[in-house]
């Protein structure tokens, strides 16, 4: 038998056109997104002009068809965009993976026609920004128990209720939000919405001081009778929950390519300054000490891209993936954690002021084991698929 090699494609078996996104991104994070990276999170600013740049691009709705505005890529290809921005900032990649995996997906997922050619091209185009409105006071790992609500009043819906820690809240144009429609029916009574920041009866409330990712903006939102047609319902009535649960299984893909842009990123700055670095005479590189952290987290990360990447060939070959999205994520982000935590060790005193990058990937990885489902309510998605 005669072995053959693909050789158009590379070691985590990408494609040319793959590849060439992750080149594309690649440079565009280094020119254009490290250097801002570090005044981004000093002053919590949100980098408008990154996102500008990226929209001129053509990669904010990298994953949609191109008829609605998109990029036309498949989904690991997006991942590894986010992949590729998390490694000099995770504060972007948040912000762009909440753009694209809790709007712009959800909404070519279950939108119809109508919503789909309203919204989709400014939102995949990168004209507007979007947010996804879930997490309530109340309402965090138990997505079920949401408060908003939304009462029928002749033909039209009126909102009220309050939503917090929602990323790009306070720069988005559009915006999705679930809301309980019929309150005796548990998470069958749960719909979603979409509907333009000018609506009346939406505010925004206060803005979020965070521990890291600080150049991702968090808010409020908030419904004081917020009055919207019946057009406004995404998808069906009372499938909310479901529709949220599915955008979530996509979403964890890409906070796993986020976590693993960042331990990614952790470990290139751990192995510039450990060869950098002279104590006793030589490099700290050679002091089996460091050799050893390095070998734990070059180790680490590469489990990780082969689950992320993996996850998003499932979603990709339309199988389920709800498992492997979970395990992606779980994996990718107390990678990371433990990926930052010893870049910073490796940079000793260094690593814990502000002079190196380290520290602020150390703040940016632990929301990766936070959003979107935490390391906990991942073990409990991981758990029922075994079990089953």
């Amino acid at each position: 038998m005669t072995l053959t090699i693909d050789v158009s494609q590379d070691k985590w078996g990408l494609n040319e056109q793959q590849r060439m996104i992750r080149d594309m991104v690649q440079d565009f994070a280094v020119r254009n997104v490290e250097p801002r990276s570090a005044e981004v999170d000093r002053n919590s600013r949100f980098p408008e002009e990154t996102f500008k740049e990226m929209a001129e691009m053509g990669i904010m709705g990298l994953p949609i068809p191109e008829q609605y505005g998109g990029g036309g890529a498949d989904y690991l290809s997006y991942a590894i965009a986010v992949e590729e921005l998390a490694r000099v900032c995770g504060s972007t990649a948040l912000s762009y993976a909440a753009h694209t995996s809790l709007i712009c997906i959800p909404l070519y997922m279950f939108g119809s026609e109508e919503q789909k050619m309203k919204y989709l091209p400014d939102l995949a185009s990168g004209k507007v920004l979007g947010a996804y409105g879930l997490t309530e006071p109340n309402a965090g790992s138990d997505a079920g128990g949401t408060e908003t609500n939304a009462i029928l009043d002749g033909k039209d819906w009126v909102l009220n209720g309050t939503k917090i820690f929602i990323t790009n809240a306070n720069y988005a144009k559009t915006f999705i939000a679930t809301a309980v429609t019929e309150k005796d029916k548990g998470t069958a009574g749960i719909s979603a919405f979409i509907f333009d920041k000018e609506t009346p009866g939406f505010s925004l409330g206060s803005k979020d001081e965070k521990m890291g990712t600080r150049g991702s903006d968090w808010g409020t939102l908030q419904f004081d009778n917020m009055k919207v047609s019946p057009e406004n319902m995404l998808g069906e009535r009372g499938q909310g929950f479901k529709y949220f649960m599915q955008t979530l299984d996509s979403g964890r893909i890409s906070i796993g390519a986020m976590a693993l842009g960042i331990a990614q990123g952790a470990l290139d700055k751990a192995i510039q300054y450990a060869k950098e670095r002279k104590q006793f005479g030589r490099s700290i590189s050679e002091f089996q000490a460091i050799q050893f952290m390095l070998a734990d987290m070059g180790t680490e990360i590469e489990a990780a891209r082969h689950l992320v990447y993996n996850a998003a060939r499932l979603k990709m070959a339309g199988q389920s993936f709800g498992k492997e999205a979970a395990m992606a994520k779980l994996y990718a982000s107390e990678a990371a954690m433990r990926a930052t935590n010893k870049a910073v060790q490796i940079h000793g005193g260094y690593g814990y002021t502000k002079d190196f990058p380290v520290e602020r990937y150390l703040r940016d990885a632990k929301l990766c084991e936070i959003g979107e489902g935490t390391s906990e309510i991942q073990r409990v998605v991981i758990s029922r698929h075994i079990l089953k």
